[in-house]
């Protein structure tokens, strides 16, 4: 594997580091052109952080620094070493490839191994390193289509740069998305029509030896129909055709896209036929994705025959049960590759664990997101059932996480510190470095556990404010520093809302229980917002802009004309109702036309929504400090995808729509795994009744419930408007003093697997 640990090698001191100033780079003029564009990258990226011109030659200089760049016998393949020496005082490096992917490989290593600043270029003496790859496929999404909160602005030279800087740090495949998926037809921020841009993406991915897969959804209705099968066999072999590399194609078996096994595979078979007209050696990979379990079992059946024209099988989102069920099952002649969604903080895959609601509602699903600890746990949960990786994205927002799939995947053993340190010395600077990593770090602690309580996140603020204070005009230039700053100044200022509307709220239930409608409804619609909160909201807009005209992120609809506010679009979303003033509100309106005789119970109803009455419990199961009987499941590491365990969700009917916070928050399980609180130190001569609120991102789906494997309802739908609903606890389910309550949803579904959501929970003696 490496010899010296290649992504965390740091200079321990450069008192005695060699000078590379004045270096040449040299490369065999017979070198193939992958060779050659190694060179050319290590001359531009060197330029670009240093002023310093390091010309490309053929020959050795005379004298001064060189960095040579061979091809030959390496490590093994994408492997390479780098060596430096100083003969005569002469620095030199050498880096040797196994094969062009390796020169490029270890020209990217190089890269990283150098302290560069203004007029600087240097490197640690004696250096020793061979390093190859542990993980065979290291992979993105890169999908230029409207949908994308960033790609489809991209110009050509923007997604050169980037599929550089992937390829600094080992990735060897990416993967387009044709011109037809389940997207707009077309975007305001397309610089060149879909397929050009597929066909240059194609081309610049070849010139830096990478493989190019295609995430291609069969999107028609009926299969079964040969000329649907027509249609698509010509559709897609014009794509195939227009582009000059294609390695894969990618086929999932739903979202979107709903085919039946036994058609979408006799598809596929024809479309591997088509596939090979133009590129004869490219692979065809298909998922199981969103197959309910008839379904499934028709695929595996499918697979048992082992077509030999399918190289693959795709483990993704929305695959029912686990990666290493489904590797246990696929013939061992199939690879098995991983699709982690590592775009997206909660619908997904992958969310955010225990996730704030003030978060959820306002950064929203695809915020910006560097998870160093969560995505590196996720890639040791899964990475020894695979053969690979490639990654879902929807934009830059996720790119830390890409660079730490791509470290990882080549070095599993490398430390999370080191790849953060590594990415903040090559993509931000060397002298800024040890902090940036901090505050990298500190991002993803700004979102674990309740806000109110995370006092961490106004230390990271001053971390990142200090960073900025000290960073050069081309570091604030820098669109990953100016990520970081938007997202330090976004964590803080959502803290600052939550504690002003948190005690806004506190106030007016106090008066509404003294003085009743009008003073209470007097406080809510007090503007509170502080200075120092004026301040932060007003530097977030700022870096806003700043992140449109440096990567074109579209971070608002209005301004930018993002696609809409759930992808990506979080500055339209900053404002959000953090608190249940809006229901407070429609429920004040309400008691004004009620009877007066009805008025001071609706208005006790309110004061007293949390008390279950002498006796009872209370668990509001979307708030972490809040669900004393919810039944934990596994430790994340063993989890991150909640598949065994419960975790926090959110439904559509957010706050600022008029709902309680609580009424969108959930406690929430996947497929068919049951939801459960348990209840000890029961009155076993007591009745109990249990009052309940449901809701969640798939508000119709049926659910049931029971209590002590006694059913006290049926599958059935949830109420929309939501509302709690009770039911009568037989006491044969208490008399034994304890108590589970169990919630569920009809086994054997596909899609999401989401549905199992609940809201709140009283258990109430009666």
């Amino acid at each position: 594997m490496t010899k010296i640990c290649l992504f965390t090698l740091l200079l321990a001191s450069m008192v005695h580091a060699l000078d590379f100033s004045g270096a040449t780079i040299v490369v065999p003029a017979d070198a193939p052109a992958r060779q050659q564009n190694a060179a050319r990258m290590l001359s531009e990226e060197i330029t670009k952080r240093t002023q310093l011109r390091i010309p490309v030659a053929n020959l050795m200089p005379g004298k001064g620094p060189a960095i040579l760049l061979r091809a030959g016998n390496g490590p093994g393949h994408e492997g390479f070493t780098i060596a430096s020496a100083h003969p005569a005082e002469r620095p030199v490096v050498t880096v040797k490839g196994d094969d062009e992917r390796g020169v490029i490989f270890g020209a990217g290593a190089l890269l990283r191994q150098f302290r560069m600043g203004r007029q600087q270029l240097e490197l640690a003496p004696d250096l020793d390193i061979q390093s190859k790859p542990a993980t065979a496929i290291r992979g993105h999404q890169l999908g230029y289509r409207p949908k994308s909160n960033t790609y489809d602005a991209w110009t050509v030279p923007m997604w050169e740069q980037y599929i550089r800087d992937l390829a600094v740090f080992g990735t060897n495949t990416i993967e387009l998305i044709p011109p037809r998926s389940d997207d707009a037809a077309d975007s305001p921020h397309f610089p060149l029509a879909q397929i050009d841009m597929m066909s240059e993406m194609s081309r610049i991915a070849d010139e830096y030896a990478m493989d190019v897969s295609i995430w291609y959804p069969a999107m028609d209705k009926d299969y079964a129909d040969p000329k649907t099968v027509s249609f698509a066999l010509e559709e897609w072999g014009n794509v195939f055709r227009k582009l000059p590399r294609v390695d894969a194609v990618f086929v999932p078996g739903g979202d979107p896209g709903h085919t039946q096994p036994k058609y979408l595979m006799a598809l596929l078979e024809k479309e591997t036929a088509v596939l090979h007209r133009s590129h004869p050696r490219a692979q065809m990979w298909v998922s199981p994705q969103s197959f309910d379990r008839a379904w499934l079992d028709e695929f595996y059946g499918i697979l048992d025959q082992q077509p030999d024209w399918l190289t693959g099988v795709v483990f993704g989102p929305q695959a029912r049960g686990s990666i290493e069920q489904l590797r246990a099952r696929v013939p061992k002649r199939y690879q098995v590759r991983f699709y982690p969604d590592i775009t997206h903080s909660r619908g997904a895959e992958f969310p955010v664990e225990d996730w704030d609601f003030a978060f959820a509602t306002t950064e929203g699903r695809e915020g910006i997101n560097p998870r160093p600890v969560a995505e590196a746990a996720i890639f040791h949960r899964y990475s020894q059932f695979s053969n690979g990786f490639v990654t879902y994205s929807e934009g830059c927002n996720d790119d830390f996480n890409k660079i730490l799939w791509s470290s990882l995947g080549w070095n599993p053993g490398a430390k999370i510190e080191d790849i953060v340190h590594d990415y903040s010395q090559y993509f931000i600077s060397a002298d800024l470095a040890d902090d940036f990593s901090k505050g990298l770090i500190g991002l993803e602690q700004n979102w674990k556990g309740p806000l109110s309580a995370n006092t961490g996140v106004d230390t990271n603020l001053a971390l990142f404010q200090s960073l900025e204070k000290r960073a050069t005009p081309r570091d604030k230039l820098n669109w990953r520093f100016q990520q970081a700053l938007y997202r330090a100044h976004y964590d803080a200022y959502e803290r600052k809302r939550l504690a002003i509307e948190t005690d806004r709220q506190t106030r007016a239930l106090a008066a509404l229980k003294s003085s009743g409608m009008a003073a209470a409804a007097k406080i809510l619609d007090e503007d509170q917002l502080t200075a120092e909160a004026q301040a932060l909201r007003a530097r977030v807009f700022e870096l806003a802009e700043a992140l449109y005209q440096s990567i074109r992120m579209q971070l608002s609809v209005s301004k930018y004309q993002a696609i809409s506010l759930g992808r990506g679009a979080n500055l339209d979303s900053i404002d959000f109702a953090l608190n249940d003033r809006l229901w407070l509100k429609n429920e004040f309106a309400k008691i004004a036309k009620a009877p007066a005789a009805r008025q001071a119970a609706m208005i006790d109803r309110i004061v007293n929504w949390t008390n279950p009455g002498p006796g009872g419990f209370y668990d509001d199961l979307g708030d972490p400090n809040r669900q004393p009987h919810l039944v934990r499941g596994e430790p994340y590491a063993k989890d991150p995808d909640f598949l065994l365990s419960p975790y926090i969700g959110f439904g559509d009917s957010e706050p600022r729509a008029g709902n309680r916070v609580s009424w969108y928050t959930t406690a929430e399980t996947l497929g068919e795994t049951p939801l459960k609180l348990h209840y000890e130190n029961l009155d076993p001569k007591a009745q109990y009744k249990v009052r309940v609120v449901y809701g969640g991102d798939v508000p119709k789906l049926p659910i049931r419930l029971m209590a002590n494997a006694v059913q006290i309802h049926d599958l059935q739908p949830k109420p929309s408007p939501q509302t709690p609903l009770e039911f009568d606890i037989p006491r044969e389910a208490t008399q034994s003093g304890e108590l589970t309550l169990e919630w569920s949803k009809q086994a054997g579904q596909g899609g999401s697997g989401r549905g199992t959501q609940v809201c709140e929970v009283w258990l109430i003696r009666n």
